[in-house]
């Protein structure tokens, strides 16, 4: 039988938080699998139980559940430090590399090469979303009930352009009442539920008594929601004390991103898109495109395209004026991201000795079910707008696209017959939209 694995040290943790924000490819999928091999398998840091159950109520968190997995154990293991370092380090490479990739797209993106580049992602980001509309709905969407919402939802979005937040708020109280008026439709088919598995002592094993930092305390409690709440309001008031109002602007846009996003990272990009470039007009929509395509192919997660969303937000808005559009640009995206992730980090503070107080399965809510239906007819809007953006590029009144078609249909095919890995798509179709570009 394996023995215990000895205690991990803080700065033990810090190095594997810091391999995995630089290798975290994948999306939350191949993230929280990537978890579970290296945590729960091989180093056995904690026992499957407890990972589920930390998994669980992330899932039911708005925002990024893998991020948010990975804080709940950084914290688990060493309270506030390892909350902090867990989740910050699973977001700071990315946000780097969003930085750099987004200045050398806006800077370079007129270039032959890059142009090529982007011009063969583009569908495979389209065959992208349509794959995660279809993944979603084939775990989620369990019967009629939940069919009609998802319809319902994309009804509302591509026809009368209701807002994302009254779409999910509209879905949740469905929810909710159908989960009183008919229960069996209204449970939660996709969660995570428990395991028989077992692969050795653990140091946070079944039977390991909660540790002192994650106990539950009023005190506790009253100290963090003060301290997230000093945190926004803080940073908030240096935005709009400093005479820049499309900062500040940003800050509570992308509070709100992560206040309403259930569903991960899919489900934020039509908020995004409704607020970046319908409403503010910080970017176009075939910028999101390309900002999406740079998102799939970064470590960290998916929902990180807000930094590239912020980032183009700051250089077209000429925050510091026109001799420093790189800082601006960088300014916008540290402030997206900031916004975006400060949520996150409370949540496990806050909610993290809630859920320790059992190890039972924590169970899925009835208005979580609606609402997760209703994403799925938000990403499918998504993936039409992007479709109409890509194949008609001049609008309906211009010609057809064909090879991009083309490049769809391939990468789509990839996706759902082949099972290719979006990585190795996004390489081929950018491989494919270059040669196109450099020798047709």
């Amino acid at each position: 039988m394996p023995h215990s694995p000895s205690p991990v040290s803080f700065g033990e943790a810090l190095k594997y938080w810091l391999k995995l924000g630089f290798i975290s490819f994948g999306g939350p999928a191949g993230q929280i699998s990537m978890m579970h091999q290296e945590l729960v398998e091989r180093r056995r840091w904690i026992s499957e139980h407890r990972f589920l159950h930390a998994l669980n109520y992330c899932m039911v968190l708005p925002g990024p559940e893998a991020q948010q997995l990975a804080t709940y154990i950084g914290w688990l293991m060493h309270g506030v430090k390892g909350d902090l370092a867990a989740g910050a380090l699973f977001v700071l490479p990315s946000l780097f590399i969003l930085i750099a990739l987004t200045w050398v797209y806006l800077a370079f993106g007129h270039i032959p090469a890059v142009a090529g580049m982007l011009y063969g992602i583009k569908p495979a980001v389209t065959a992208i979303v349509v794959f995660a509309a279809w993944r979603i709905a084939s775990r989620a969407l369990k019967n009629g009930a939940l069919w009609a919402i998802a319809v319902a939802a994309f009804v509302a979005i591509f026809a009368f352009d209701v807002p994302f937040p009254a779409v999910v708020l509209a879905a949740g109280l469905i929810g909710h009442l159908g989960g009183r008026l008919t229960p069996d439709k209204f449970r939660i088919g996709g969660g995570h539920g428990a395991s028989d598995k077992h692969f050795g002592p653990a140091i946070l094993d079944d039977d390991t008594p909660t540790p002192p930092h994650a106990r539950f305390s009023w005190g506790q409690l009253a100290v963090f929601v003060m301290t997230g709440l000093v945190l926004w309001g803080g940073v908030m008031g240096l935005l709009a004390s400093s005479g820049n109002g499309t900062l500040a602007q940003m800050g509570g846009f992308f509070t709100k991103a992560a206040l309403v996003t259930f569903g991960g990272a899919y489900a934020v990009l039509p908020y995004v898109y409704q607020g970046g470039v319908e409403r503010y007009q910080r970017l176009t929509g075939l910028q999101m495109i390309d900002g999406l395509a740079l998102g799939e192919t970064t470590p960290g997660p998916l929902i990180m395209v807000v930094a590239f969303v912020g980032f183009v937000g700051g250089w077209t808005k000429e925050l510091f004026g026109e001799d420093a559009l790189f800082w601006a640009g960088a300014a916008g995206a540290a402030t997206a991201t900031f916004f975006t992730f400060l949520p996150s980090f409370l949540f496990i503070l806050v909610g993290g000795p809630l859920v320790e107080k059992t190890h039972g399965d924590l169970k899925f809510t009835a208005p979580l079910t609606g609402i997760t239906a209703a994403v799925v007819g938000v990403i499918l809007n998504l993936a039409v707008f992007f479709a109409y953006h890509v194949l008609w590029p001049t609008g309906f009144a211009g010609s057809f696209d064909w090879p991009s078609l083309l490049t769809g249909l391939a990468a789509a095919a990839a996706l759902f017959r082949y099972q290719a890995g979006i990585m190795p798509v996004i390489a081929a179709c950018g491989a494919a939209g270059l040669a196109s570009r450099l020798f047709l």
